[in-house]
């Protein structure tokens, strides 16, 4: 006699998570925020520096080898510690920064737009390391603190589809090796 499985959708539910979390698991390529420093500027104002580790699947540096520019969306805000999700910031920036191959010149570059002129790299190790690079950026005057408040930064980035070109991104928004996020990462602001 032969011995029957239970099938239960509930079994069939916990399989597929578990199937999805290790082909996340393996993929293993994400955005992650290193470092994140804050300091205020002669009283004046805030400035942001922090290091993003971007870890870019297989599947985007070849594209990036192969000539197609990457656009970073780098997004940050300035909240109330512990505010409603109504409640507005007090600063919200978004950055786009891109990186791209030349092949002509076998050199890779990496720019803030609106600009199309930025630091050129021979490696690209170094350019990716540039790319994750916010160096003193002006974040909101002191004055717009409340002294008896605490307030923290919170920053996300994540790889901008839609600034690819268009016959590839189709395939860039079914795969998940495309959709690279760094998730919210947040610190308390430091005078």
């Amino acid at each position: 006699m032969r011995a029957r499985r239970l099938r239960t959708p509930s079994t069939a539910l916990v399989l597929g998570l578990l199937l999805a979390w290790v082909s996340l698991a393996i993929a293993g390529d994400d955005f992650r925020v290193q470092r994140l420093d804050t300091r205020l500027d002669d009283d004046r104002g805030y400035r942001l520096s922090a290091e993003i580790d971007y870890g870019f699947s297989a599947e985007a540096l070849e594209a990036l080898d192969n000539g197609v520019p990457l656009t970073v969306l780098i997004h940050i805000q300035v909240r109330r510690s512990g505010a409603w999700l109504w409640e507005d910031s007090l600063a919200d920036l978004q950055l786009r920064r891109v990186i791209r191959y030349k092949p002509l010149s076998e050199r890779y570059q990496v720019y803030t737009l609106p600009d199309t002129e930025g630091r050129s790299f021979v490696s690209r190790e170094a350019a990716l390391r540039a790319l994750g690079e916010l160096i003193d950026l002006r974040l909101l005057g002191a004055a717009r603190l409340a002294p008896d408040s605490d307030y923290e930064v919170q920053l996300r980035t994540t790889l901008e589809i839609e600034a690819l070109p268009l016959p590839l991104r189709p395939m860039a928004y079914l795969k998940p090796a495309w959709k690279l996020s760094s998730g919210w990462t947040k610190w308390p602001l430091q005078p």
